[in-house]
């Protein structure tokens, strides 16, 4: 299994209402990961876990070799659907108990990656203190996804990513137009939900934010 997150990343996190029902899902997923997105978040928490079991294969054999799969609060489904991490929400089980579950599975599998959702500094360095390997910061910008919850801004990318060391995700909001102002602040990447899924054609969509992350991190990179 991958040991760590490779920069820059576009994430792809999956809501089957925005898409138009499982089958549009992964039509758009598969459109995306031929876009360049490298890792797909499943997130379906309202789905029973024996259907979020069935995604989550589908979705492994959408992935495999081309995107690494995290899979939403489950460590357990994470493992039972071969995905490399598990992405815990803000108010979930610790980062701690997390790493302790995904030490080994009961195949002898490699530990999963864990990944945090944070939306503050305290919450941020709490769970790169507890071996967080990836943190995802927002909303950035405002959100259909998340209707009413105030922006953070890029000022909460930059403050966190200065303060950790793990490479940090911005997600909400997030287009083609405003992505590079999320990497000049400082994260590794972002994450996408509507942008992608919304898109008419999801490929061209991912395109186009992949394209504008790689232009900001060599620019970042160049200095």
């Amino acid at each position: 299994m991958p040991t760590k997150l490779l920069a820059p990343c576009v994430a792809l996190v999956t809501d089957r209402r925005v898409s138009g029902g499982v089958d549009a899902l992964l039509a758009a997923v598969e459109a995306a990961v031929a876009g360049g997105v490298s890792l797909v978040q499943m997130r379906e928490k309202d789905l029973p876990d024996a259907e979020q079991l069935v995604l989550a294969r589908r979705l492994r054999e959408l992935t495999a070799g081309r995107a690494l799969l995290f899979v939403n609060d489950s460590v357990s489904i994470a493992q039972a659907a071969g995905a490399d991490g598990v992405q815990l929400a803000e108010r979930s089980r610790t980062v701690a108990s997390a790493r302790d579950a995904t030490a080994l599975d009961a195949l002898g599998r490699g530990r999963l990656l864990v990944g945090r959702s944070v939306h503050d500094l305290a919450g941020a360095t709490e769970a790169a203190e507890q071996g967080a390997d990836l943190l995802v910061v927002g909303a950035v910008f405002e959100t259909a996804t998340h209707p009413g919850q105030p922006a953070v801004g890029t000022g909460l990318v930059e403050q966190i990513a200065s303060a950790v060391s793990v490479p940090v995700l911005g997600i909400g909001g997030i287009t083609a137009a405003n992505a590079a102002d999320v990497i000049v602040a400082g994260a590794a990447g972002v994450a996408v939900v509507t942008g992608v899924l919304a898109a008419g054609d999801p490929q061209d969509a991912a395109r186009a934010i992949c394209d504008a992350v790689q232009h900001a991190w060599a620019a970042r990179s160049r200095g």
